[in-house]
């Protein structure tokens, strides 16, 4: 899904942001691409259909506090499926967010 993200990104010449961007000092939190000029962050989440990390008590409550913890910081996390990805909601949400 990053993959497919990176080339919708390019061919709508969206800035490509920063993969693995650290935000959070004390906690090490990365997002999965940032754009730190405009506090705009996505988050693809995957194993959403199969039980995956994010989908699990402790896993989930893990993102509770880092999506908590960002917003408070004024950041816009957008959270994605890789299906929301194939299909291009994500690109087109990160062109308004950006924008």
């Amino acid at each position: 899904a990053a993959c497919r993200l990176m080339f919708q990104l390019k061919a709508l010449g969206i800035p490509e942001g920063i993969p693995e961007f650290v935000f959070h000092a004390t906690r090490k939190w990365r997002f999965d691409r940032a754009w730190p000029a405009q506090k705009v962050a996505i988050e693809i989440e995957g194993g959403t259909w199969s039980g995956g990390r994010h989908t699990r008590g402790a896993g989930y409550e893990a993102d509770c506090q880092k999506y908590s913890e960002a917003a408070i910081d004024g950041w816009k996390v957008l959270r994605a499926t890789p299906q929301m990805v194939k299909s291009g909601y994500a690109v087109d949400a990160l062109k308004r967010a950006l924008t």
